[in-house]
């Protein structure tokens, strides 16, 4: 079932291809109907296959054509960027064994806490939790095994490294789409991630709206911030996107003139997928909410996170994963999407340019 909040928002409804309810019926301006405009971005790289942020799992989503490789990036205590989802450790590595006693009061180990060259020695396997009896239990049993390989923690300059060493060995262009993991967090440990961010990008030759990445964050104080003191600070102007989830902070952007107020700072939005289409749908009653049409009004584009085709992880109202993609595209008219699959996405995109 939908949380209240997301039943609050979801005005709109499709059903039999009939739109109803708060849909703005003018063409919108951001809004890419043809497969070829759609964005595949590779979430965590190709994380369905490989553990997550490693560079071979970049490498593998390069190799299967997704448009944008996205880096979570978190900070270390020597003040390092390295790429990493969670603020701990815990979930993807042995810190617990290879450094005991280093975890806080709450029995996590922080990356904050930790120095890169200490962060080297880890081992990184796919995600895992510790059930009730200490013993480690696969996230998604079917992916990758737990401890096979060698995958280790990598600094956000050495990916940049990767992606563009692949663009010009191949002539491409792939973009970038990191993530400003935390900021208060990080500002509460003394750390302005942001500037550290934004200053890499810099270095890198990200400099303008043009240049081919969305820089993202879930909080809307410092995407703020970022917009009105950081870029002017660093002289440079980058696409932004607002992740938001179904919390009661993110409520007041969910309507037309919260998303106009919004684009005065984002170029786009990153939804949790089910605040565009209703967990309560069914196959014959799509419930689509505003969120996209609203957008799209407002000039920004839509990128809803995250798509998986692991057991419990399909959509109840679709067929299959490719039949979700199709209704997140083509329905609901997204502009691009966050997932582990990024070969499934671009072959399916490609099937129907």
């Amino acid at each position: 079932m939908a949380t209240a909040s997301i039943k609050r928002f979801l005005g709109g409804v499709l059903v039999m291809g009939l739109v109803v309810g708060n849909v703005v019926p003018i063409k919108p301006a951001y809004a890419q109907r043809e497969a070829a405009d759609k964005i595949v971005v590779a979430h965590r790289g190709a994380s369905g296959y490989l553990p997550e942020h490693t560079l071979p799992a970049v490498a593998m989503a390069y190799a299967m054509g997704a448009d944008f490789m996205e880096q979570d990036v978190v900070m270390t205590r020597d003040d390092q960027l390295i790429v990493w989802h969670d603020l701990t450790l815990d979930r993807n590595t042995d810190v617990r064994n290879q450094f005991p006693g280093r975890a806080r009061d709450d029995g996590r180990h922080y990356v904050v806490d930790f120095d890169l060259a200490e962060l080297r020695q880890l081992k990184v396997t796919e995600g895992y939790r510790l059930n009730d009896s200490g013993v480690e239990e696969q996230i998604y049993p079917q992916r990758f095994p737990l401890w096979q390989g060698s995958f280790q923690i990598h600094t956000f300059a050495e990916q940049l490294q990767m992606v563009q060493g692949l663009n010009r060995a191949s002539g491409q262009d792939i973009g970038i789409y990191p993530e400003i993991k935390s900021p208060a967090f990080h500002h509460d440990n003394g750390k302005d991630i942001s500037t550290a961010i934004i200053s890499e990008l810099k270095r890198f030759g990200y400099t303008s709206k043009d240049s081919n990445v969305f820089l993202q964050t879930f909080e809307y104080d410092e995407l703020k911030r970022v917009h009105d003191e950081v870029f002017p600070a660093l002289g440079v102007e980058l696409k932004l996107v607002q992740l938001m989830g179904d919390d009661e902070e993110y409520q007041w952007m969910l309507s037309a003139s919260g998303m106009r107020d919004l684009a005065r700072y984002a170029d786009g939005v990153g939804p949790e997928k089910g605040m565009i289409i209703s967990p309560d749908s069914t196959r014959n009653g799509l419930i689509i909410s505003s969120l996209v049409s609203d957008a799209h009004q407002a000039g920004m584009q839509v990128h809803p996170y995250t798509f998986r085709q692991d057991e419990g992880q399909i959509v109840p109202y679709a067929d299959n994963f490719e039949h979700m993609l199709e209704l997140f595209f083509f329905e609901a008219n997204v502009d691009g999407l966050f997932t582990d699959f990024p070969d499934r996405a671009v072959d399916f995109l490609r099937e129907h340019d």
